[in-house]
């Protein structure tokens, strides 16, 4: 008698009665992210993480609205969609509960004093570079050894002038490499944040010209950096930009209380699914 094995379960032998089938494995559970038991989110639903706690904090302060009395009460056991109703009463809510000092001239003038070249106008440099980018894939540690090394034979006593050119085309991962590493003049404004402050903000950088002696470390990788020409800028004086510093400095004391605020609505929440300890809130990125 011939057999067709083809229609026989993967799990077992085809016999109902047979123990090699194994039982039937149930699909895990989703977990249903909540404030104080009200779900964000339906069963099947899947949000990223920073959707995820946008809701929850609108949720949280959706239900503190409600406790002031800004909201009606609310029986849903999923939350709702924010309308204009509950974005009114959410912002009423925080201009009652959340105050933040405003800066006053003082505390204005020493942030000038102590960030003085963040301030500076005008300022650009001439600058070549060799990246040695960092890439899904590539060993970091042998990377950070390469770049080291040619950080070194660059910094050798008579090394030739035309050496940082000839590595740059030989190792560079930017398009600059066709032109020698040379990016031409650029600002802070022109560059990642890491390599504007290393060369432009820290004081060993100030007036220095030449080969950089460190590694800059950049969201796109590492970076030998040679300053070939400076273009100093200006200094404004503290009248022309108190009222700037003034602001800035208010808008971080409100992002500091509104956080705070935040962390204490937090604590006294019960809070399921999603991670809000510790974290920024939406409202202050």
């Amino acid at each position: 008698m011939s057999h067709d094995l083809s229609t026989s379960p993967s799990t077992g032998c085809g016999s109902s009665a047979c123990a090699c089938k194994g039982p039937e494995v149930a699909a895990a559970p989703v977990e249903i992210a909540s404030i104080n038991g009200i779900a964000l989110h339906e069963a099947g639903e899947v949000l990223d993480e920073q959707s995820l706690r946008e809701r929850a904090c609108t949720e949280l302060l959706r239900q503190q609205a409600v406790s002031a009395g800004l909201l009606p009460q609310y029986t849903g056991l999923s939350a709702p969609e924010p309308d204009d109703e509950t974005r009114r009463a959410i912002e009423s809510l925080l201009e009652a509960e959340v105050h933040s000092p405003e800066p006053g001239a003082e505390e204005c003038r020493r942030h000038y004093e102590a960030h003085k070249r963040r301030f500076v106008v005008g300022q650009a440099l001439h600058v070549r570079h060799i990246l040695f980018a960092v890439t899904p894939g590539v060993p970091v540690n042998a990377l950070a050894q390469r770049a080291e090394a040619a950080l070194l034979e660059l910094s050798r006593q008579g090394v030739s002038i035309d050496r940082f050119a000839q590595l740059a085309t030989e190792l560079s991962n930017c398009p600059s490499s066709a032109q020698g590493g040379d990016l031409g003049w650029i600002t802070p404004q022109d560059c990642a944040p890491e390599l504007a402050k290393a060369l432009f903000l820290q004081n060993d950088a100030i007036q220095a010209l030449g080969l950089h002696p460190r590694l800059v470390h950049s969201r796109f990788g590492l970076h030998i950096v040679e300053v070939l020409q400076r273009q100093e800028g200006r200094l404004p004086e503290f009248s022309e930009l108190q009222e700037q510093i003034g602001a800035r400095l208010a808008l971080q004391s409100q992002a500091t209380a509104l956080r705070q605020y935040m962390q204490l609505l937090v604590g006294q929440a019960q809070v399921e699914g999603v991670e809000l300890e510790g974290a920024d809130t939406p409202l202050v990125q």
